[in-house]
């Protein structure tokens, strides 16, 4: 790997770091378009209860990793919510770099010896 190379990937990671640790404490917590159709056609009470309607959020059900270390856009055991979210951003950059990169280097083209 040329050092121009090295240097682009490793600026592109720190972009990317920097974005989902930091810019990402800063997402809005309101319904994103999917949970504002699905929720449409119900009423709700204050504390955000379907009381009366009829739409998709009635058939919404617990997720099977809701119980996981990184359910919910954060890190269990990590009370602070800012950290929380900017060190699961994290980690998840670390994880996709690592994957996407080994599979390049997997599936990479090789010089074949003669």
């Amino acid at each position: 790997m040329s050092k121009r190379l090295g240097w682009f990937i490793a600026a592109g990671l720190l972009v990317a770091a920097l974005l989902a640790g930091v810019v990402s404490s800063f997402a809005s917590g309101s319904p994103d378009g999917l949970d504002y159709a699905a929720r449409e056609g119900c009423t709700f009470n204050a504390d955000d209860e379907i009381t009366g309607g009829t739409c998709m959020a009635q058939q919404e059900a617990a997720h099977q990793l809701g119980d996981s270390p990184l359910a919910d856009y954060g890190i269990r055991g990590i009370d602070n919510e800012y950290l929380s979210t900017g060190l699961s951003g994290i980690l998840g950059v670390a994880l996709t770099f690592a994957l996407g990169g080994g599979l390049f280097w997997l599936v990479r083209r090789r010089d074949k010896v003669s």
